[in-house]
């Protein structure tokens, strides 16, 4: 008599499910987290690609950030957004790139890709727009393109560059008798877009000491404007000023300060870019402006526009070039500012406390040319009382105590650790934080005060 094999029902139920596996349709690795937990973000908002000043295509430099550490990053070429149809000569690409950016782009992508047309001299390319190669680089919570423009205006020959991430339409310059009415105009038509189509625009005010072109109080003046450039990676920007100049840095304690002691409006908040716009070998000339020199970290749930957007406008972020913080906090009821910031193996961190007193001097007096005339469209100069450095602090977890006479209060952490491609002579690593404090200072301003 022969016996009956028994399958053990263990291995049956084994087997239909690897079954039902195999016949199912392929399933994504990830989903949605229903509740995402708070998380930094890493990304750039000025950026330059072909589609004007640039010297590469835009694909290759959005892969460039995509594999270099970044979540998100922001093409930002002048007064156009990569849409449409767009062809360039090839002799031109040559001519911008050395050589080398075509050859690179074919290699990467492909001919199936790379689309020429002519021969010879008359041979063009097409420069891909954003909505046609976004699907190539975009990762769903790990990499995100964001459209943007640098609305590059001009009043009386001084150049005025203004960032305007997120944007659906072209807004072309709109210009002004002077530096403050052309910047609240340009404001004023971003604005416009931002409401006529309900999305979130975020503009900031791009390297003032670019030709000395914006001054301390053009800066305080537009109180609309609450972003700039405390770090912009391009050699040419004078990010430390120079005889008759003040540093950017010092621009922004001193703007700061006029708002917040006279204009009684909100201080503005600091970002850090890179300007790119080469990707080949560094270039020779007077200036350059590569790539990983400057960033923001922002502190938000998801990785799309509007939640990005909406937490830098609420300062939930920091400007870095090359210091990474693990956590800011700042305690209204106990006016306590502090950080913690990733170690590096020997390498070491200093923190400085700077801000604003109330008791500052209001009093300031022109910058003078050789003739003993006062220089026109220059920063006045004001006491060491605005943005005065309040404390210093060594380690990995400095802190201050506001005293509450304060203005405001921000942080600028700086490395032992020099930048490796440094955009002014002896640089180190940075971050800077936005300011604090000033809230509970407008707040205050508002109340009737006692009388005698």
């Amino acid at each position: 008599m022969m016996k009956r094999r028994v399958v053990q029902w263990p291995v049956l139920f084994l087997l239909a499910w690897i079954g039902l596996i195999l016949a199912a349709p392929a399933q994504a690795d990830e989903v949605i987290p229903p509740d995402p937990e708070l998380r930094w973000w890493r990304g750039n908002l000025h950026t330059h690609t072909l589609w004007s000043d640039g010297n590469d295509f835009p694909e290759m430099i959005a892969e460039w950030y995509r594999t270099h550490g970044y979540d998100f990053l922001a093409l930002s070429d002048h007064n156009v957004l990569s849409q449409g149809q767009r062809w360039m000569k090839a002799s031109e690409i040559a001519r911008r790139s050395g050589d080398q950016a075509l050859d690179k782009y074919l290699k990467c992508y492909g001919r199936h890709w790379v689309e020429t047309r002519g021969e010879g001299d008359a041979l063009e390319v097409r420069l891909k727009p954003l909505n046609e190669f976004r699907a190539l680089v975009e990762e769903r919570g790990k990499f995100l393109m964001i459209e943007a423009e640098e609305i590059s205006d001009s009043v009386q020959g001084r150049p005025l560059h203004m960032n305007a991430s997120n944007l659906q339409e072209t807004v072309r310059p709109v210009g002004g008798s002077t530096i403050r009415e052309a910047m609240a105009n340009n404001l004023r038509a971003v604005d416009e877009q931002a409401k006529r189509t309900g999305r979130e625009i975020l503009v900031h005010l791009n390297h003032p000491n670019f030709h000395f072109a914006v001054t301390a109080e053009d800066m305080a003046a537009v109180v609309q404007e609450r972003f700039f450039e405390v770090y912009n990676g391009s050699d040419g920007d004078n990010h430390i000023g120079d005889h008759h100049h003040p540093s950017v840095e010092r621009l922004w304690d001193i703007a700061n300060t006029i708002r917040l002691g006279e204009l009684h409006a909100a201080p503005l908040y600091g970002v850090a870019t890179d300007d790119s716009h080469h990707y080949h070998d560094k270039p020779t000339g007077p200036a350059s402006a590569t790539t990983g020199r400057g960033w923001i970290m922002v502190r938000a749930r998801h990785l799309t526009p509007e939640s990005l957007i909406r937490a830098i406008k609420a300062g939930d972020f920091y400007a870095s070039s090359g210091v990474q913080l693990n956590a800011i906090r700042f305690s209204a009821e106990s006016g306590v500012l502090e950080l913690e910031i990733e170690p590096r193996k020997g390498v070491t961190f200093e923190t400085e406390f700077i801000g604003t007193t109330s008791d500052y001097s209001t009093e300031s007096e022109p910058r003078l040319d050789d003739q003993g005339n006062p220089r026109p469209n220059v920063t006045r100069k004001y006491s060491r009382e605005v943005g005065r450095v309040l404390a210093r602090e060594r380690g990995l977890n400095p802190r201050y105590k506001l005293t509450g006479n304060e203005l405001y209060v921000r942080a600028v952490v700086t490395s032992s650790e020099h930048h490796g491609d440094p955009s002014f002579g002896h640089q180190h690593k940075q971050a800077w934080t936005q300011p604090v404090g000033w809230e509970q200072w407008l707040e205050r301003q508002k109340k009737p005060q006692p009388t005698e």
